[in-house]
This record gives structure tokens, C-alpha cells and sequence, in this order.
């Protein structure tokens, strides 16, 4: 790995894992407070790196350091993500689940439904195609990117500011999400 380009045969990048996968994990716990939401950011940091490795440059510092800082900007990625989807909401148990309405039930989904498509009408195209594409499709990042010709750091960025618009545009038609 001394060579002015991170080797990224298979041995350089297992070796690269081995070396710092565990202290980088540790770091993404610390930060993002979620198990699976951690491995997923190790796990982008590393392919960012492979993807990215001629920007290596054993001048400026080490190969950990340099993982670091991807693991960092990944981090901050995935907690604005975070920050703008809605929280999940718990199954009903089995005896809430008979004693409600099935009609209720169904007209709730459907004005539900009804509201949000409304609100992606009302967001830019750019922003909706993305959201559609990433969130509802779950797509890939990258696949969706390469689709459209634009880097996946422009796709990532659409789809925060999409939930941000969309977020709005619901606020917009009296959507209160205290009540869910």
C-alpha cells in the first residue's frame, strides 16, 4: 500500500478490512447509534475507497486516516437521511388489531395514500424522480445515478432535499404526523 495508489487487488482490500473495519465500526456505532445503520456505513466507506482509490495519496497521511474520512462523510450522509424519514410505526398488537374498524382501517390508507402522492405532485420533477426511484422502488444509489447520468452524491443529495420538500408539502395539506 505504499505505492501512490491504494492497492486494491483483493489482499489490499481484505487486509485494509482486517486492519480497520472493527475501529471504524465502532466509530459509525458511537456516531449513528444503530447497529445496521453502523455496518451499512463501513460497508459504503469501503466501496467508496475502491471506487475512489487513485484520490489516495500516501503524501497526505495514511490509508486508515484516509478510510476515516470517507467513514465520516458516509456517517453524516446516512444520519441527514435518517433525520428526514419518518419514524416507524409500531405493528398493532393482535387485540388493538380486533377491536378496530377494517373499514377504518382501509380509509385511513387510502386518504393516506391520497396525501402523498399529492405532496410528490408538488415537489420538482429532479426530487421525485429520485425519491420515487430510491426510496419507494429501493433502488440503489448508484444504480439510479448511472441511470440518469449524474453522480451519486447529486442523486443522494436530491433525495434529502426531496424528503425535505415532501416533508413540507404535507405540512402544506394539514398532514400531522404527531397523530400517526
Amino acid at each position: 500500500m505504499g505505492s501512490a495508489r491504494f492497492d486494491l487487488d483483493e489482499r489490499g482490500i481484505r487486509a485494509a478490512y482486517s486492519a480497520h473495519a472493527g475501529e471504524m465500526f465502532g466509530f459509525a456505532m458511537r456516531s449513528l447509534n444503530d447497529r445496521g445503520m453502523a455496518e451499512e456505513a463501513v460497508q459504503e466507506t469501503f466501496v467508496r475507497a475502491w471506487r475512489f482509490a487513485e484520490r489516495f495519496d500516501p503524501q497526505l497521511g495514511t490509508v486508515r486516516a484516509w478510510l476515516f474520512a470517507i467513514l465520516r462523510h458516509v456517517v453524516i450522509d446516512i444520519a441527514r437521511a435518517r433525520a428526514v424519514l419518518p419514524e416507524p410505526v409500531a405493528e398493532p398488537s393482535i387485540e388493538a388489531a380486533t377491536r378496530a374498524d377494517p373499514m377504518d382501517d382501509g380509509l385511513e390508507q387510502a386518504f393516506l395514500a391520497w396525501q402523498i402522492e399529492e405532496a410528490l405532485r408538488r415537489i420538482g420533477l429532479d426530487h421525485r424522480r429520485v425519491l420515487l426511484e430510491t426510496y419507494f422502488l429501493r433502488r440503489p444509489y448508484a444504480e439510479v445515478a448511472a441511470e440518469l447520468g449524474i453522480p451519486e452524491g447529486t442523486v443522494k443529495s436530491r433525495v434529502y432535499y426531496a424528503l425535505r420538500a415532501l416533508r413540507l408539502a404535507l405540512e402544506e395539506m394539514g398532514w400531522d404526523d404527531s397523530a400517526t
